[in-house]
Parts: C-alpha cells; sequence; structure tokens
C-alpha cells in the first residue's frame, strides 16, 4: 500500500482534540467509520466522530471556507474543498502563535503517541494510514513546502477527476 502523505485535515482534527485520547482517537478515525459503525465504539470515542463531524460541519459552513473555496473552484472544482481543508492545515502548522518555534513536532509526536496507545479502538482500515502517518510524520510536515506539495499530490492520486493538484499550493 501506498500511502505517501494521504493529505486530510488531520492536523486541525487533532489540535481540537485538546489532548483528550479518547476524543483525539473518534476525531482522527472518524471519516473512516461509517453510519451506524459509530455505536461499535465507546461513549468518549463516539464524542470523539461526534467532534469530528461538527468541526467539518461548522468549517464547511463557514463563509470563509466558501470565499477559498471559490479561489480555487475554477481549476480543480469539486476538489476544493478538500484542498482548502488540506491548506487549513497548513496555515494551523505555521501559525507561530499556536506553535512557536519548536513545539509542533512535539505535539505531532504526541498525537502518534496516543493513537498508539489506543489502538484497540482504532478501526483496522485506519492502522496503515496510521504507520504511514507517524512513519513520514505527516501533521508536522503540513509546515512544508515539499510536504504540501506531497499531501496535494496525495490527494491528486485518490481522487477520480483531478490528474494535478500541485498547483493549489
Amino acid at each position: 500500500m501506498n500511502c505517501i502523505f494521504k493529505g486530510m485535515n488531520y492536523l486541525a482534527h487533532a489540535y481540537l482534540s485538546f489532548n483528550v485520547p479518547h476524543l483525539l482517537v473518534g476525531n482522527m478515525i472518524s471519516d473512516f467509520v461509517k453510519g451506524g459503525q459509530k455505536s461499535g465504539y465507546t461513549a468518549s470515542v463516539q464524542k470523539g466522530i461526534m467532534l469530528h463531524r461538527a468541526i467539518d460541519s461548522f468549517t464547511d459552513t463557514h463563509p470563509a471556507t466558501a470565499e477559498a473555496k471559490e479561489i480555487f473552484r475554477p481549476h480543480f472544482r469539486l476538489y476544493s474543498g478538500p484542498i482548502t481543508d488540506v491548506l487549513y492545515d497548513h496555515f494551523l502548522a505555521t501559525d507561530e502563535t499556536i506553535f512557536p518555534g519548536t513545539s509542533l513536532h512535539p505535539f505531532t509526536q504526541q498525537v502518534y503517541q496516543t493513537l498508539e496507545e489506543e489502538t484497540v479502538h482504532l478501526p483496522p482500515h485506519f492502522l496503515p494510514v496510521l504507520t504511514y502517518m507517524k512513519a513520514e510524520n505527516w501533521l508536522y510536515h503540513y509546515r512544508t513546502t515539499q510536504g504540501m506539495r506531497n499531501s496535494l499530490a496525495g490527494l491528486a492520486r485518490r481522487a477520480r477527476y483531478l490528474t494535478d493538484s500541485t498547483k493549489a499550493f
């Protein structure tokens, strides 16, 4: 499986879990948990899943997001939303008021450690993603130009109607 920097807005979801382990787990796995599958998780992980969905709903309906999507829509059409999400992680990763100096790296390592300690709560199809996420430090690399290029290239590889998303960054 080639998971080189799949690129979703994982950093924002990790950050908005406020260092609460089960919220983090639910927030990170939510896109891998469909509909009724949520009931198979503990109440605290379900809260993280619901938090993820609330964050997505808030972000997707915010006027600033609508404006950002319009910037990308002429070239990337229905992928303007995912591209905007990835760019939001870049803005978060490079915000010195949130992650001053070198503080992003320890944060990302704590996220990976927490997820590994909670593997009992992770869906099997998330485990390979976590392996690559940690090995390539996706969360940290939202900060770098090459990391963003890799993330957007990963998006293009998975997208049916998108051949090149690297021009978005």
